[in-house]
């Protein structure tokens, strides 16, 4: 129930606010507005406010305003000039971009509630990097707090949380560009420089998996045991909760993460448990133990368990801006997810990015739910990435969107004369066949998701 009320909640602030844009626009160059329509379909709701029908329709996928046009029906001679299709060209563009327009500036606004009101996040300390990755490759370790990220390895800038360095990583990754990290250790002694090869990867990698593809998938967690269960492989190895665990079978431990994996893996090739060497420390003694974990079913593949909770919770930092400079982070911050979100459709449509990160209603409410719950200023950064997606989306020179009719009118601006009714036609029918594909293919994403197969 709460997915589906922020789900609502989210399209219906998103609509108003585009179809607001259009609406004001279009008053202020003194166009008559016939219907402002939030959904399509059978009317639920409607209210007549002046010369405009402002209604609510039972599909809340989007929403439309209607104004005076002679091309859509007979206009009386005295409202011709608040017809739309006979006002200037500059009224028209005006009018058709405000939508857009209106998203941006909501997300700017948005992001600044976010930033005044502040969240907790995890610090930017890392775990072990996978083995042989490009984390792994620029010498980064367990335990390593990234405290500035850099493009040229001069100027820095500062990160926040493990958040920050993510949005980082997924930029210089679709820029096929090195990014240069300065970290020390978790406490903030011996700091050094490092580079950050992402150029290995190549765009098509940015998608849901970029992180572990890069090495940074975990966040660091101390290697020391919680809760143990009292039946399990654990309990019978001796385990207690606080064990610190330095060692398995020689290898010493990096993180929680580490360790975690190498209990998974002590499964020999016939399905059977493979007794394991631990060192550990309890009350200020190191000592020995042998652990042979429980083997168990997981999918397809029989993993080791030992019952017990490895690793403690990641430390968390309060984000929090003051008034100028949460304003300015939130506009920055949009320009950026504007620019970006622009790479990726580029990248997709020459084949460099994968399909895999067009996104449908199912994954937006499932997002909408999950951000609710974590609080208001995380539902808040999550509405406003939605609204700068729907405002560049919307500008694609796409017919059916605002960014086709921008087109028409360049092509009007640049002729002396409107685009032919022959040639508007065509571009509508190929416009619509985009679209459906692109709904498809976002539709298939998000039920794959669902399933597990992404």
């Amino acid at each position: 129930m709460i997915t589906i009320i922020a789900f609502i909640v989210t399209l219906g602030v998103l609509i108003v606010v585009h179809e607001y844009g259009h609406y004001r626009a279009a008053v202020a160059c003194g166009v008559k507005v016939l219907r402002f329509s939030v959904g399509f379909g059978r009317t639920l709701l409607r209210k007549q406010r002046g010369e405009t029908e402002f209604v609510v329709a039972a599909l809340p996928l989007g929403g439309y305003v209607r104004m005076l046009d002679e091309r859509e029906g007979e206009v009386a001679p005295h409202e011709r000039d608040r017809a739309f299709n006979n006002k200037p060209l500059r009224h028209r563009v005006a009018i058709v971009a405000a939508g857009p327009a209106a998203n941006l500036v909501l997300a700017v606004v948005l992001y600044a509630a976010a930033n005044w009101i502040g969240v907790e996040e995890p610090k930017a300390v890392l775990g072990a990097p996978a083995a042989g990755s490009v984390a792994e490759q620029a010498g980064l370790r367990a335990g390593d707090w990234v405290r500035a990220v850099s493009t040229d390895g001069m100027e820095w800038t500062e990160v926040r949380s493990i958040n920050d360095l993510r949005w980082q990583v997924t930029q210089g990754t679709l820029a096929e560009q090195p990014l240069w990290l300065l970290v020390s250790d978790s406490v903030g002694h011996q700091q050094r420089s490092m580079r950050l090869d992402l150029q290995q990867l190549g765009a098509s990698r940015v998608d849901a998996r970029l992180m572990s593809a890069v090495g940074l998938g975990g966040l660091f967690s101390e290697p020391v045991l919680g809760e143990v269960h009292a039946d399990g492989a654990g309990a019978a190895a001796g385990l207690r909760a606080g064990d610190r665990v330095l060692s398995v079978d020689g290898r010493t431990v990096g993180d929680a993460a580490q360790l975690r994996q190498w209990i998974r893996s002590a499964v020999d090739g016939e399905g059977h448990a493979v007794a394991q060497l631990w060192k550990l420390e309890r009350a200020g003694r190191v000592i020995e133990v042998e652990v042979v974990p429980a083997v168990v079913q997981e999918g397809q593949q029989r993993i080791g368990r030992i019952e017990a909770f490895v690793g403690n919770p990641p430390e968390l930092v309060t984000v929090r801006y003051g008034p100028v400079e949460g304003l300015s982070q939130a506009a920055t911050r949009t320009w950026e997810v504007s620019v970006l979100t622009l790479r990726m459709l580029g990248r997709m449509l020459v084949g460099e990015a994968s399909l895999k990160n067009l996104s449908g209603p199912l994954t937006i409410a499932d997002y909408a739910g999950q951000s609710v719950q974590l609080g208001l200023a995380y539902y808040l950064g999550f509405l406003a990435l939605v609204s700068v997606s729907l405002g560049v989306l919307n500008l694609l020179p796409l017919p059916m969107l605002d960014g086709g009719h921008l087109m028409y009118y360049v092509f009007e601006g640049v002729t002396g004369r409107p685009v032919s009714t022959v040639w508007l036609e065509r571009l509508q029918r190929g416009g619509i066949a985009i679209l459906l594909l692109m709904m498809s293919v976002a539709l298939y994403n998000d039920v794959a998701r669902l399933l597990g197969l992404h």
